[in-house]
């Protein structure tokens, strides 16, 4: 594919100096980006708007158009067709993993990118735990385009964004009209509607509203509703003869599961594995979630016994409004975006920790010839005889409920920039200031449980419990623990606050055909709370016995009960701070060609990564070494862009070296490490009448260059890292029709940091069909993995089991949905 890809971008050189080719009409109405955002033009992580053969930048731009072809999918699933991205999805509609360039991905969320909404960060820290920041982002008909940058200048003109940002921009109404379209998935349970319209109100006023609302059980069988909820999104502006003020506001409630990790067959050698879904369950399509697994049982942050239904799953609510305003005086064009967003939520993970036969699961609980039986489901009560082969596969599980709660993620941000061009000699000086403030709140509770469960796929999972051959109960309702297993591990509170300034400025020097810039940032931090939790140590308990059913009784469960120490709070009091730097220098070659190299330095200030480790002093709440506070990603970089007569073509060489704070496997294994990653970054597009292709892909070779912690890993790939990540997007568009098919894949790499095991490599094929049979009416077909692939993200394995059981985070197999959209 990426042979073909190339030839079709390269071979055509006599088309070069043709005239560019009439578009392909558009039958359906579609409002155009902002002018400020032009496909050609880049308006993120930059000091101003320029055509992207002018900026010393890797950038890409994804239109509405184009992203609308693909149905709606989570915010991931899009990215992941991004050139120069590498995304993990399958989770859900958020906490996905994102990261560019070989930048580690030792833990979830998006530690070096930053997640932006119309050119503010959703939250200040994009890999809080549980609560990364795409959570709070949905792609919508509200959506005009997504920018993104890779590197450069990304890290002075955001905070915490070294290694680049991704943008999503916001339709204004500057084309009158809207859409409103209807999609139903037709093997899974998806309903849809999505809406919005825009218009001028008078001569200098325009508005746009929009959202989505839905419902059903999803892409995975789990037997209840999962997905109920949506987001409305509103702005209004008012436009003067030297710029504008913009208000906007959004309002999301959206609920929907997680997909944690579940077993499948691993076999075969660590080089081979052969992976195969189990009888009864597959790794595709099921789900441990269930309508006969129980609420989650535990003690709430105050101690005090609560339940969690399961189909809660990822619900974020949020609230936001926001004003930007920008202005030109006097040949300084001066601009200020601020938003304060009120968001909290639930979210449940559901993720397992070991799996055995009937015999063996319920002796390693309650000793040789334990019993097991159904506690929950249409065999409740019922004795589980060890040669029944349940499920056709014979297991019992162990499965560890997470219940974290989100009191608190309120985020204020403003950015104030002012810039002014002067002649200088015979060329253009730009130079930038700017002002950012942020103020980001962490407040949440780590709450957990533990349950034996069955293997059953098709929504019928089914709780279990075990009784000793004395008949003493080593379970309650299904209930093995009410803790992450009998512990006081990871039941936390945090309630923190960080407060952050950065000055930043920038000029530009352009002379003909060349352009030099350098931009400068300081970002200093103010980080103030507390934290709770027996993982302090310092002789805080967190167990003890509590009667969870009432019945007067202490069950082999009831007797460890997990809580919080609440009267011994340990503080956090500590300041960081940390310079940024960029420069770059872009020569015009010639109209439709550049070159451009740029060096960076940013940093990204570590946040929740480093709280219940020994780096945060107990009793101060202090960081005694400044190194612990913040990370640093230096990147080198440099490439060529092509544009002409329909055809594109970027290439951009990199060296990126990162140190890295993190913690493994969720919150277990905290490590220290620096890394170095190499490669390159390709991204073409070609258009000849109603044929067009947009291709890209990425190669990168990795190491960890130093493990503090683990000597033994030094030198190691990280795991995770394909050399090879690619996508492309063939398509033929009439004004009757659009067919096409997206095309994502990766190579192999290693499911952990010990380099035995191998995740095979994957490519999934995403077609797309619009029918257009008369006026402002468009029919879509849409498929999702249509060859119903296997393709792993994650193995919790680090070398091939003995006992041929592995767990693991798989995409989502085949789902086909259709929409018909009427356009107004």
């Amino acid at each position: 594919m990426l042979g073909a890809a190339s030839i079709a971008l390269l071979s055509p050189l006599a088309a070069f100096a043709g005239p560019d080719p009439d578009p392909a009409p558009d039958a359906v109405k579609q409002e155009a980006a902002p002018k400020a955002a032009d496909p050609d033009m880049i308006t993120t992580g930059v000091a101003k708007g320029r055509d992207r053969l002018d900026s010393a930048t890797s950038t890409s731009v994804f239109k509405a158009s184009e992203i609308q072809k693909l149905g709606p999918r989570p915010l991931a699933d899009l990215l992941r067709t991004v050139p120069g991205l590498r995304v993990e999805s399958a989770v859900g509609e958020g906490n996905a993993n994102y990261t560019v360039r070989g930048l580690p991905l030792a833990a979830g969320g998006s530690k070096y990118m930053q997640l932006q909404e119309d050119g503010l960060p959703v939250m200040e820290f994009g890999d809080f735990f549980n609560f990364a920041a795409d959570v709070l982002l949905r792609a919508d008909f509200n959506l005009a385009q997504i920018e993104t940058i890779r590197g450069g200048s990304a890290s002075t003109f955001s905070s915490d964004s070294p290694g680049g940002l991704i943008n999503l921009i916001s339709k204004t109404g500057d084309t009158p009209g809207g859409a409103v379209q209807f999609t139903k998935g037709l093997d899974y349970g998806e309903n849809r509607i999505d809406a919005d319209y825009g218009a001028k109100l008078g001569e200098d006023w325009r508005f746009h509203v929009g959202g989505f609302y839905r419902w059903g059980e999803g892409p995975r069988n789990i037997g209840f509703t999962g997905y109920r909820g949506g987001q409305i999104k509103a702005n209004i502006t008012r436009q003067f003869s030297n710029g504008y003020i913009r208000l906007n506001a959004k309002y999301l409630d959206d609920r929907s599961p997680t997909f944690a990790p579940y077993y499948f067959s691993l076999k075969g050698t660590d080089d081979k594995p052969v992976i195969a879904s189990l009888p009864g369950f597959d790794i595709r399509k099921d789900s441990v979630l269930s309508p006969h697994i129980s609420a989650v049982k535990t003690l709430d942050g105050t101690n005090t016994l609560a339940q969690y239904p399961v189909k809660y799953g990822m619900h974020p609510k949020s609230k936001a409004i926001g004003i930007e305003a920008q202005f030109d005086f006097g040949g300084w064009m001066i601009s200020n975006r601020a938003r304060y967003s009120e968001s909290s939520g639930d979210f449940l993970r559901i993720f397992p920790n070991t799996a055995d036969s009937v015999t063996a699961f319920a002796a390693s609980q309650g000793g040789a010839g334990a019993v097991a039986s159904y506690a929950t489901g249409p065999n409740a009560g019922q004795v589980i005889s060890p040669t029944a082969n349940i499920n056709g596969n014979g297991l019992l599980a162990l499965y560890y409920m997470a219940e974290t709660r989100a009191r608190s993620l309120d985020n204020f941000t403003n950015d104030f920039r002012a810039t002014h061009v002067w002649r200088v000699g015979r060329g253009d000086l730009t130079v930038t200031a700017g002002l950012y403030k942020a103020i980001q709140t962490l407040k949440s509770e780590w709450l957990h449980a533990s349950i034996d469960v069955d293997v059953a796929g098709d929504g019928q999972t089914a709780m279990v419990n075990v009784t000793s051959a004395g008949g003493v109960p080593q379970t309650l309702d299904g209930f093995y623990a009410f803790g992450r297993g009998r512990t006081s591990k990871f039941r936390r509170i945090f309630d923190v606050k960080y407060n952050v300034t950065a000055p930043y400025g920038s000029v530009n020097y352009r002379i003909g055909k060349v352009a030099i810039g350098g931009s400068l940032r300081y970002d200093s931090g103010r980080v103030r709370g507390s934290l709770f939790g027996a993982d302090l140590g310092g002789g805080r308990v967190g167990l003890g016995a509590t009667d969870m059913n009432g019945d007067g009784k202490l069950t082999a469960p009831e007797q460890k009960v997990a809580f919080l120490p609440l009267s011994q709070p340990a503080p956090v009091d500590y300041n960081y701070g940390y310079l940024s730097y960029s420069g770059g220098v872009n020569w015009r070659v010639a109209e439709p060609f550049s070159l451009f190299a740029r060096y960076s330095k940013g940093g990204r200030a570590n946040a929740d990564k480093i709280l219940f480790t020994p780096i945060v002093s107990l009793t101060t709440g202090d960081v005694t070494d400044t190194a612990d506070k913040y990370d640093a990603v230096r990147q080198l970089e440099g490439g060529f862009k092509f544009r002409k007569s329909g055809i594109s073509l970027n290439a951009t060489a990199f060296i990126a070296h990162a140190d890295d704070h993190n913690v493994l496997n969720g919150s277990a294994n905290q490590t220290i490490r620096s890394y170095r990653a190499e490669g390159l970054e390709l991204e073409g597009g070609i258009r000849r009448g109603a044929f067009s292709l947009t291709a890209g892909a990425t190669y990168t070779t990795a190491k960890i260059t130093l493990d503090k912690l683990d000597p033994t890993l030094t030198g190691k790939e990280p795991r995770h890292q394909p050399s090879w990540t690619f996508e492309a997007t063939p398509q033929v568009e009439t004004g009757l029709f659009t067919v096409g098919a997206n095309i994502v894949g990766l190579t192999s790499s290693y499911a952990q940091d010990s380099n035995q095991l191998r995740m095979p490599g994957f490519t999934v094929v995403n077609p797309f069909v619009q029918f257009r049979p008369i006026d402002r009416v468009q029919l879509s077909l849409n498929a999702n993995n249509v060859f119903n692939k296997v393709g792993f993200f994650e193995i919790s394995q680090s070398t091939v089991p003995a006992n041929g059981l592995g767990s693991g985070r798989t995409i989502h197999g085949r789902t086909v949905s259709a929409s018909a959209r009427f356009d107004f």
